[in-house]
């Protein structure tokens, strides 16, 4: 017979909407984490020995543990124990741990989605007006990537003062594909605003 010892750490690693529920079915005792980027740590509840580590990185299915080599992860905590095991976690899996405060979770990871959801967004539109054009999309991934690898320097008609070009572009977008303009609108005034930082 297999000798079996209570765990020192539970990790959930489940749907944001279900935590709540899974960790109420966690005996009380050992840690408890969950990898959420937006849910507050009482959600742990009724644990007090509690924090979470959210791994700062998108995940597909095709790939494997090595999504996490060079990630950060953003690890909160209400005591110095749960912190430092949770600094301990991240660096065992391979991550760059940084303290992140329960209560600005939601802005933190309104600023992940930006960086991360939102460029596929950027990229499936920038794909639709090259497709109008008879442009290859394929011919947007080196230009996106050279975009971060120049450390995003901001280059291009707004950062020209090349107000001529951005309406020109508003002007074919509403020709094409109308849906895209408040997008392109909204984007560029705050595409200006950077400029003028």
């Amino acid at each position: 017979m297999r000798e079996t010892r209570d765990p020192e750490l539970v990790l959930l690693c489940v749907p944001d909407a279900a935590i709540g529920e899974v960790a109420a079915s966690v005996n009380l005792g050992p840690w408890v984490a969950h990898t959420s980027g937006a849910t507050p740590l009482s959600t742990l509840a009724p644990h007090r020995r509690r924090f979470s580590i959210h791994p700062l990185q998108t995940f597909t299915h095709s790939r494997g543990a090595e999504q996490l080599d060079g990630a950060f992860a953003a690890v909160t905590s209400e005591s110095r124990e749960g912190e430092e095991t949770g600094y301990e976690l991240a660096r065992i899996l391979g991550l760059e741990p940084f303290a992140l405060a329960d209560d600005v979770r939601a802005v933190y990871h309104a600023g992940a989605v930006i960086a991360s959801n939102y460029l596929v967004t950027l990229h499936r539109a920038a794909s639709e007006l090259f497709d109008e054009a008879g442009a290859p999309a394929a011919a947007l991934e080196p230009l996106m990537t050279r975009t971060m690898e120049n450390g995003f320097e901001l280059t291009g008609p707004i950062a020209r003062g090349d107000t001529t070009t951005v309406e020109a572009h508003l002007e074919a977008i509403r020709s094409c594909k109308p849906e895209l303009e408040e997008m392109y609108r909204v984007l560029a005034k705050t595409t200006r605003t950077v400029v003028s930082r």
